[in-house]
C-alpha cells in the first residue's frame, strides 16, 4: 500500500485522536496501578479471610445480586410501558425512574429513609402490618441498592424495544400468537442482549453501592457493612485492610464484567 493509499485509510486515525485516547486510559489505569502498587502481597490472604471482610463479601453478593433479581422482574414491564404505552405523564413517570441515576446517592437514601422509615410515609404502615423494619437491616441494604441500580436496568431494555422493527412481533400476531406468546417468544429473545447488558449494569452498581446504602441502611458489621462501606471504615483505620478490600472488589468486578462480555456482550 502506498503512502497516499495508507493516509487515506479510515481506519488509521488520527495522530492527535490516539493521543486523545492514550491520555483517556491512563486516567482509568494509573489509579488502579496505584491500588496495586500499594497492596500488602504478604498478608493479603489474612486480610481477605477476615471476619469483616468476608460478612460483607458476602452481603455485597447477596444484596447486589437480589437487587438485579427485582430489577429484572420490575424494570423489564417497567421499560415496556414506558418505549409502548403512550399515558400522560409518561415523560415525567420517566424522570422520576431514571433520576437515581444523576441523584447524589446520599440524598437517594434520604428520601427513603423519610419514605420507609420507621416513622417514615409508607414505614409505619409497613412495620405495623407486618413487622417489617427496612431500615439499619439486611433488606435496607436490597432495598437501597435497588433504588440506584434498577434505573440502569430500565434504560437499557427500553432502549431496545425502541429500536426493535415491529414487524417480526407483528408478523407472530398475524399467524396467531397471543400476545404473552409474543413477548416470549418473539421480543424477549429479540432484545435479549440488552437485558443482559442490563444485568451487568444493574449488578455492578449494586455491588459499588456506598452512599444511599450508608444513609438508608447504617454501616453495622455482618448487617448492614457492605465492601464499600467496609472500605470507608478501614480506611482511616486500617489502609492496608482497605487496599485489600479495593482489590478484590476490582478482580470481582473485572472477572464479571469480562466474562459477561466475552459471552454476551458481542451481539450489541
Amino acid at each position: 500500500m502506498s503512502t497516499l493509499d495508507r493516509s487515506a485509510d479510515p481506519r488509521r486515525p488520527p495522530a492527535l485522536l490516539v493521543v486523545l485516547a492514550g491520555v483517556g486510559i491512563a486516567f482509568f489505569a494509573v489509579p488502579l496501578i496505584g491500588l496495586v502498587g500499594r497492596v500488602p502481597w504478604a498478608n493479603l490472604p489474612q486480610l481477605l479471610t477476615s471476619a469483616v471482610v468476608m460478612d460483607a463479601f458476602r452481603l455485597s453478593m447477596v444484596a447486589s445480586i437480589a437487587a438485579t433479581v427485582i430489577a429484572l422482574v420490575l424494570g423489564i414491564p417497567l421499560a415496556w410501558v414506558l418505549a409502548r404505552v403512550e399515558f400522560p405523564g409518561r415523560a415525567l413517570v420517566r424522570a422520576i425512574v431514571t433520576l437515581p441515576l444523576v441523584l447524589p446517592p446520599v440524598v437517594g437514601g434520604a428520601a427513603l429513609l423519610l419514605a420507609l422509615g420507621r416513622r417514615g410515609l409508607i414505614g409505619d404502615v409497613v412495620y405495623e402490618t407486618t413487622g417489617l423494619l427496612l431500615p439499619f437491616s439486611t433488606w435496607g441494604v436490597v432495598v437501597a441498592t435497588t433504588f440506584v441500580a434498577m434505573p440502569f436496568m430500565v434504560i437499557t431494555v427500553e432502549g431496545a424495544l425502541r429500536g426493535l422493527d415491529l414487524r417480526y412481533e407483528g408478523a407472530a400476531a398475524t399467524l396467531g400468537a397471543r400476545r404473552w406468546t409474543v413477548l416470549r417468544k418473539v421480543t424477549l429473545p429479540m432484545i435479549g442482549p440488552s437485558i443482559l447488558s442490563g444485568v451487568v449494569l444493574t449488578w455492578a452498581r449494586a455491588f459499588g453501592e456506598f452512599g444511599a446504602t450508608i444513609t438508608f441502611a447504617g454501616n453495622l458489621q455482618g448487617e448492614t457493612q457492605t465492601l464499600p462501606l467496609a472500605v470507608f471504615v478501614t480506611l482511616e483505620s486500617d489502609r492496608a485492610a482497605a487496599v485489600a478490600i479495593s482489590l478484590l472488589m476490582v478482580v470481582v468486578s473485572l472477572v464479571v464484567l469480562i466474562a459477561l462480555r466475552d459471552r454476551w456482550w458481542r451481539s450489541l
